[in-house]
């Protein structure tokens, strides 16, 4: 089983899509106001995940589901969102879980993690024993 996309609430579609563009997803689908897909940079060298917006009226935001995308250097990340006028909740911070992370709110108040963990996010030194490697 592969996990293909997740769907987050947007209320305002322009400011989503912008926002998620300066991201770096590359949009797919353009539905608006009502439906956007993007397509997440492929890491791996496998097909990429994608991640949809979907309009909804009256969203307040929400701390939970948090939306995690992993970066390969998150620090130079953060310099390049934060010049281009992306406000963050915090700034990149080492987490006892060997992952380091940064998080900020798209337009609809979902609130996103960008972190860098490589081999740890897969492979932390807790991994349990009998877990097959996929």
């Amino acid at each position: 089983m592969r996990m293909n996309q997740v769907t987050v609430p947007c209320v305002d579609y322009a400011a989503s899509v912008a926002f998620y563009k300066t991201l770096g997803l590359v949009q797919i689908v353009d539905s608006p106001p009502r439906y956007a897909r993007f397509e997440c940079p492929a890491g791996d060298g496998g097909e990429p995940a994608t991640f949809s917006l979907h309009h909804v009226d009256g969203w307040p935001g929400a701390d939970d589901p948090l939306v995690y995308f992993e970066v390969d250097n998150l620090d130079a990340e953060y310099a390049r969102l934060k010049a281009a006028g992306l406000d963050f909740i915090s700034a990149p911070e080492d987490q006892t879980w060997a992952w380091r992370e940064a998080f900020l709110r798209d337009p609809a108040g979902n609130r996103i993690c960008l972190y860098q963990a490589g081999p740890n996010r897969r492979f932390p030194p807790w991994r349990l024993k009998d877990a097959p490697e996929q």
